[in-house]
């Protein structure tokens, strides 16, 4: 009778063993346990999405994990801002965002969720910038006969953009501003659309991510007049700048960024940043990023806290200027 209770005994244990294994919490496991869905908040083919897959199989090698690229377009990004601030902090769904996403949607749309409070930054990855480009067939060759030439078709001229509010909208209402040019905004569900209709000359003009319209350039699908910065792409260097083409200081930096849900724990987003930055310091991934226009920004520059910094500068930059032009969802 002893040994049977002994047997017993010895059984129970084992089972208490195995439960308490299973009653381990998720967050104390390694991270990742699953894989990882990366949120792109746009359609597929646009800069953002480019850049997603760009990272995300390195980065999937880097955590032996897979990570799988989901578009969520729509409402100038602010559906896929209201999954990933919705999701289980757990580090198993993340964003890549931008300065349209994670700035200028705050000022213009009311949105469910705070673009700064309902994030944890990851990592920033790359600052581009915009091209200002035509359909082929456009009569004008240069910015100013550009200017010249909507000014002579007031109203009448269509510039492509990824929704009300979108970065591209956004530089559009400057440009106008700033030119005294009258067109409309024709709205996509992504700049990739977008571009498909400005190549096919359906649309006139576009104020573009550099990283979406750069080979579409370079194959002679359609002109370039100008790069909105300080400098000249080195992608692209027969494209002036905006100060050579006759329209100083229209600079407009768009760059990107990885956001986890708010409350994922900070060692977790220790390890997304580290494969990141390993990421981003391939030679490959670098080469790759030129060709789009697109700069690595410095390792100091990529860590959490400096993307939460530069989040917080622009938008204290940016959301008096949208605010003051009166721009609204469409």
């Amino acid at each position: 009778m002893r040994g049977l209770w002994a047997g017993l005994r010895g059984h129970v244990i084992v089972i208490c063993a195995l439960l308490a294994a299973c009653a381990v919490p998720a967050s104390a496991q390694p991270f990742p346990s699953r894989p990882i869905t990366l949120i792109v908040p746009f359609a597929a083919g646009g800069p953002t999405d480019t850049i997603a897959r760009i990272l995300s199989e390195r980065i999937a090698a880097e955590l032996k994990t897979t990570v799988v690229v989901e578009n969520v377009a729509g409402a100038s990004g602010s559906i896929a801002g209201a999954r990933v601030a919705r999701a289980t902090p757990d580090g198993t769904t993340i964003t890549i965002g931008h300065w349209g996403t994670h700035v200028l949607n705050g000022a213009i749309f009311k949105l469910p969720y705070d673009v700064i409070a309902d994030f944890e930054p990851v990592a920033t990855i790359a600052m581009g910038t915009q091209l200002i480009v035509g359909r082929k067939s456009l009569e004008a060759n240069t910015l100013k006969e550009m200017i010249a030439w909507l000014k002579a078709n007031p109203g009448k001229a269509t510039a492509g953009t990824a929704g009300a509010g979108t970065g591209a909208h956004v530089a559009g209402v400057f440009f106008k501003e700033k030119t005294g040019t009258d067109f409309q905004f024709i709205p996509y569900r992504g700049a990739g659309p977008a571009m498909i209709d400005l190549v096919a000359g359906q649309i006139d003009i576009m104020f573009d991510q550099a990283s979406n319209s750069i080979q579409q350039y370079k194959n002679g699908a359609i002109k370039a007049f100008a790069v909105t910065a300080p400098t000249r792409l080195a992608s692209a260097p027969d494209v002036p700048t905006v100060d050579e083409a006759g329209l100083p200081g229209l600079y407009i930096s768009y760059w990107h960024g990885i956001w986890a849900p708010k409350g994922t724990p900070k060692e977790i987003v220790a390890k997304l940043n580290a494969a990141i930055v390993a990421v981003l310091a391939d030679p490959a991934v670098k080469a790759r990023f030129s060709e789009l226009g697109q700069e690595i920004p410095p390792v100091d520059q990529q860590t959490p806290a400096a993307l939460a910094a530069f989040q917080k500068a622009e938008t204290e930059k940016w959301w008096p200027i949208v605010k003051a032009a009166d721009i609204k969802p469409e």
